[in-house]
This record gives C-alpha cells, structure tokens and sequence, in this order.
C-alpha cells in the first residue's frame, strides 16, 4: 500500500509541489520537517538529526517504527532510504533501496504505521461523513 499523503493533508499540496510551481531549489532541511511532521502520529518517535550534517542536498531523520526498531533514514532528491540501524548512525556499507515518499518506506518496515495511518484515515473519512449529514 503506496500513500500520497496523510489524512489531515488530503486537500493540500506538498512541500515538494510548492517549489515545482514557484521554481524554488528545496533546502533538504525544510523538506525533512516537512516528512516528520506528516507522519510523527503513525510512528514512536521521529525527528531531524541534530549530530548528522545536513543540507540543501541531504538531510537524515531518525525514526522508531512502533515496533521498536530505530532506523537513520537519508533524505535527498533521489528519495529516503534506510543508511543506519541506529539513530545518528551512517552505515557506508549499507546499500538500501530509495523510496519516493516517506509513506511508502514507512510501509514496508511498520505494520504498524499502516495499521495507524488506516485508523486515522477512518477516523477522518467518519468525521467528514458526519459533517456532510
């Protein structure tokens, strides 16, 4: 299961659709707040690496899946994929696959992200079904 954004987000463009549209260079450092709060209410716990240099072209999150696992996520133009099994941690050696959205990695490591962005997805469709009768 592949999702384009979060439930509270259904009618908004992204970051990454803004600065298509007004010709901006992303600041990769923008771009990963903008993946952390998308999905922090899915996850344990999530935020931009404060040890890890980023930049315009790269940024790293930290990530614990509500599983357990920790996971070092890179971010650059090429997507996000897993580099460390550990927060703040770069692996060189890991060569993992890269990921369009932040969704679509979350998803193949969490059933319970996809268990949690489900409920909130049913969550949000219910209200707007209450608010439409």
């Amino acid at each position: 299961m592949e999702v384009d954004c979060t439930p509270e987000e259904l009618c908004k463009c992204s970051y990454e659709e803004r600065c298509v549209e007004l010709g901006e260079v992303k600041d990769m450092r923008l771009e990963a707040e903008a993946v952390v709060n998308d999905v922090l209410f899915a996850v344990t716990d999530m935020h931009v690496s404060r040890s890890l240099t980023s930049g315009l072209d790269v940024a790293y999150i930290n990530v614990e899946i509500r599983e357990g696992t920790r996971y070092c996520l890179e971010l650059t133009e090429a997507g996000l994929r897993v580099v460390g099994y550990i927060f703040d941690q770069v692996d060189e050696g890991l060569n993992t696959q890269y990921h369009e959205t932040v969704y679509s990695l979350l998803d193949s490591l969490s059933p319970g992200y996809r268990e949690a962005f489900g409920n909130a997805l049913l969550q949000r469709l219910e209200r707007l079904q209450q608010n439409g009768q």
